[in-house]
C-alpha cells in the first residue's frame, strides 16, 4: 500500500511557483539518456522557457505545439546532456509508467500561476 508523504506548511506549497504556459516548440532530444523533447513554453510575461521532458510514448511533438500545460518554475536549471531545462513540465505516471501531462481543463492567460 502506497503512503502519503509527509505533512508540508502552506508556507512550502506557497513557495513553488506554478503557472500555466502553452508549448510553442517541440523537438526530438537525442542526446538525452531517455526518449525525450525539447520543449520551448510561453509563459506570457514572464517570456519563454525551455524544458525537457520524458513524454514521448504518449506524445507526438507536433501534438504537443499549442497545448497549453502546467510547469514549475522556480527550480534551478537541470543541465540534462548538452540542454539546460528551464522548468518541470508536470504529469501524472499512468499505469503503464507513461506521462500523463497535466494541463488546464479551459484556456487561460500564459504565465498565471495556480494557487
Amino acid at each position: 500500500m502506497e503512503s502519503v508523504k509527509p505533512n508540508v506548511t502552506w508556507d512550502d506549497f506557497t513557495k513553488l511557483d506554478i503557472r500555466t504556459g502553452t508549448i510553442i516548440k517541440a523537438e526530438e532530444f537525442p542526446a538525452a539518456r531517455n526518449p525525450s523533447y525539447q520543449l520551448l513554453i510561453d509563459f506570457g510575461a514572464l517570456g519563454t522557457r525551455k524544458s525537457s521532458a520524458q513524454i514521448t510514448d504518449l506524445y507526438r511533438k507536433e501534438e504537443l505545439v499549442g497545448l497549453q500545460i502546467i510547469a514549475v518554475m522556480n527550480f534551478e536549471p537541470k543541465q540534462i546532456a548538452n540542454f539546460f531545462s528551464e522548468c518541470l513540465v508536470l504529469g501524472i505516471y499512468n499505469e503503464r509508467k507513461e506521462v500523463v501531462l497535466l494541463t488546464s481543463q479551459a484556456a487561460v492567460p500564459n504565465g498565471f500561476p495556480v494557487s
